[in-house]
């Protein structure tokens, strides 16, 4: 774990800034809401500011320290961020301390600038550098944008692995349906029944800079119908039981390992079902181990019943459904190993290498 300075980062610790949402919308911002980008090209010039950015502040070599800013786009302009002293969630960030930002973009003839403040000091974004500023205007150091992929992005299924959807059709599922451009799309059960397992899944959150909370990206994987691993655009969020990562209703993951909007993300989820004796009563409880982009984020955790709207709990196997909620999520590169699986630890068997600088994820320079 890197080793904050506290005198230099002294100035990162401060109020947090928030927008409100609490007026009532109008008709206009209703709809706004719903606006839900799926193409890349077609995503404004917020979505290109948006993203993740690495470097350090300081200037001696012994003395420099990580620091790791998430930018998150909330349409016409307005952005909020959040600082990560020592790096990014998942890469260097020492898990305790953030520091929450809010700005507005500018545009002249001949720049586009980001400019954030926290109240105590500023950053500002110029294309993919944004420059580190104290409150008294002295500069602390540049940081990077980057684009980070899960290290089990394009995992390939092991011996014994079924392929429950690789692009070419959606078989292996109820009401499957597919996108022209080959991905699965909400709203869909597995024909297969399941226990025990390791279920490999890629998903894509859309962009929708004017929604908020629930409404921005929500799906879900609802093991044996009963049991939902929420999938949601948590980025820059808190991490909370009900965004992307977590048991719905019962434990946030250990940390928020949400990509932006529109970047491919992984699920790998071990699960050993609940057990019955042979009066149907439960004699242990489902256990869980889930790794959210090759990080992980819940380690044999036990649940203890269904969660929210899913189905009682009971002997029998039942299959997987990927959740509609409204939103244009979308997923590519499923598989499942039934019993008995690999263990947890094992997962980089299936992957390509990452590069040595960083366990669990790539990272590569925009």
């Amino acid at each position: 774990m890197t080793v904050v300075n506290k005198p230099l980062l002294g100035c990162l610790i401060c109020s947090v800034i928030f927008f409100s949402w609490s007026s009532p919308l109008s008709a206009q911002e209703t709809n706004q809401q719903k606006l839900a980008i799926t193409d890349v090209s077609q995503a404004d010039q917020d979505f290109h500011v948006q993203g993740e950015y690495l470097g350090d502040l300081g200037f001696r070599r012994r003395s420099r320290v990580g620091l790791g800013l998430q930018v998150v786009a909330l349409g016409d302009g307005q952005f909020e961020g959040v600082a990560y002293p020592g790096g990014l969630p998942g890469y260097g960030w020492n898990g305790e301390d953030k520091v929450s930002l809010s700005g507005s973009r500018s545009e002249s003839v001949t720049d586009v600038t980001l400019t954030l403040d926290s109240g105590q000091y500023q950053i500002h974004l110029k294309g993919p550098l944004a420059l580190v500023f104290s409150k008294e205007e002295q500069f602390l150091g540049s940081l990077h944008k980057i684009h980070r992929t899960s290290r089990t992005l394009h995992a390939r299924p092991p011996r014994g692995a079924v392929i429950l959807f690789n692009g070419q059709d959606a078989e292996q599922f109820e009401n499957g349906r597919i996108t022209e451009d080959g991905l699965l799309m909400t709203g869909t059960t597995t024909k297969l029944a399941v226990n025990d397992f390791h279920l490999h899944l890629e998903f894509r959150t859309p962009y929708m800079p004017y929604a908020r909370g629930q409404g921005r990206g929500n799906s879900g994987v609802y093991i044996q119908r009963r049991y939902e691993v929420q999938i949601l655009d948590s980025f820059g969020l808190k991490g909370e039981h009900n965004e992307c990562g977590g048991l719905y209703r019962q434990r946030p993951p250990a940390v928020n390992m949400c990509l932006p909007p529109l970047s491919w993300q992984t699920y790998d989820i071990y699960f050993k079902a609940a057990r019955w004796d042979n009066e149907n009563k439960k004699s242990a409880n489902a256990e869980i181990t889930v790794y959210h982009n090759g990080f992980p984020i819940h380690n044999q955790q036990e649940i203890t019943n269904k969660t929210g709207a899913g189905k009682p709990e009971g002997p029998e196997a039942l299959p997987i459904h990927l959740q509609h909620h409204g939103n244009p999520v979308r997923f590519a590169n499923v598989w499942i190993q039934p019993a008995p699986i690999a263990s947890p630890s094992d997962i980089s068997g299936t992957t390509r290498k990452a590069p040595r600088r960083c366990r669990l994820l790539s990272i590569l320079r925009r």
